[in-house]
């Protein structure tokens, strides 16, 4: 074989290679969960997000009463503004969020919400938050009393008979197997490990979740908003996949229920993938195409998604796409004054799939807002 052969062979190769790497660059653009479009980036969106609910009022479900305690969509945005000032290295948010905090040591202290059930304990993952950015002992205090009377004894008006034989079976006397508890009772208990680094709060958290997993999901890894609820209702579904991330990030792979909750999370993902709507939103009803588009969940399945992206439990090129795409679309649904528009009401359970398509879209609403922050601050991770 001459020079020139060999030559021609080389030159060949080299085109091909160029070619290929022009296609798969191609698809990563689609799937570039780190540069975006001017006014769309996480840090641009999570800032205005941020800053509107540092101003904001402690709100009661968009009702014009002011809420007697904080409740839980005040408690999740929080904690997603903090992250996001964290991860954004925001100083300054960061010390209006604590500011926020500070009249709760007195003046606000019966804002406090008493943690006898999951949407109250929750909020237990705030102060915790404040405690690993400042070191500030209070935080700390606070917020592990409320996880450590999460696995206490039964105790307050909301015990009933069957709390007694959860707490007894190692479970918290909070459980009740509705979806939603699988972000309010994990989070709270993944925050205390994260910040003690005591085994026994992540190891509580992952023996609840598998629970949860068993009695809960569907063959098509999704679920229904309760056992007599065969509705995939988005929002309830969105709860599952954030808990499942969230958890994720911090059980340790030697954690004996470690693979169980991965393999829900993987199975979960897959199956959203399938009803993603071209666009790039989820829906009201997931498996519903003629329920409308839905923020909320948009926004915690994207969560979710990234943050098997960012720590290559997905595949990214698949869920990059998907998550780029959901980003991209859910912001477009905010606001001249920074709220997320067509969220879904507070909601509880019921067997009628019109009463699900029937409720009403908010403005505004927090449970809209904290997945936004959630978001940008994992593609800030």
């Amino acid at each position: 074989m001459n020079k020139n052969t060999i030559l021609g062979i080389v030159c060949l190769a080299s085109s091909m290679t160029l070619i290929e790497n022009g296609s798969l660059y191609a698809q990563s653009k689609d799937a570039d969960l780190k540069n975006w479009p001017k006014g769309t980036s996480p840090r641009e969106i999570g800032t205005k997000v941020a800053e509107h609910f540092n101003v904001t009022p402690h709100t009661n479900f968009n009702r014009t009463t002011p809420p007697k305690v904080i409740t839980y969509p005040e408690t999740c945005t929080w904690y997603g503004a903090l992250t996001f000032a964290k991860e954004s290295k925001n100083k300054q948010l960061a010390e209006k969020l604590q500011k926020r905090f500070e009249p709760l040591f007195g003046e606000e202290a019966k804002m406090i919400p008493v943690p006898d059930h999951v949407d109250y304990s929750v909020f237990g993952s705030v102060p915790l938050e404040l405690y690993m950015q400042t070191k500030d002992k209070r935080y700390l205090d606070m917020g592990i009393a409320i996880a450590d009377k999460q696995w206490g004894p039964p105790e307050g008006p909301r015990v009933k008979p069957e709390s007694h034989e959860f707490y007894n079976q190692g479970y918290t006397w909070q459980t009740r197997l509705w979806i939603d508890d699988m972000f309010m009772i994990t989070a709270l208990q993944a925050q205390a490990y994260r910040a003690t680094g005591d085994q026994k709060y992540i190891d509580r958290a992952a023996k609840e979740m598998v629970f949860y997993l068993d009695k809960l999901q569907r063959p098509n890894g999704l679920f229904y908003h309760a056992p007599d609820v065969p509705y995939y209702w988005g929002r309830g579904d969105g709860w599952m996949a954030v808990g499942m991330a969230e958890l994720l990030r911090s059980v340790p792979k030697s954690n004996p229920n470690y693979d169980r909750i991965m393999k829900g999370y993987k199975v979960m993902m897959a199956s959203l993938l399938k009803y993603q709507a071209e666009d790039g939103m989820w829906r009201q009803l997931i498996d519903h195409p003629e329920s409308w588009a839905e923020t909320s969940c948009t926004g915690m399945f994207t969560f979710a998604m990234i943050t098997g992206v960012k720590n290559g439990w997905l595949d990214k090129e698949v869920y990059g796409k998907s998550a780029r795409k959901a980003w991209l679309k859910v912001i477009t649904y905010i606001n001249e004054n920074n709220d997320i528009t067509e969220v879904c009401e507070g909601t509880n359970k019921k067997d009628s799939l019109q009463y699900y398509l029937d409720r009403k879209r908010n403005i505004g609403d927090l449970h809209g807002q904290a997945p936004i922050l959630w978001c940008a601050t994992a593609l800030l991770r």
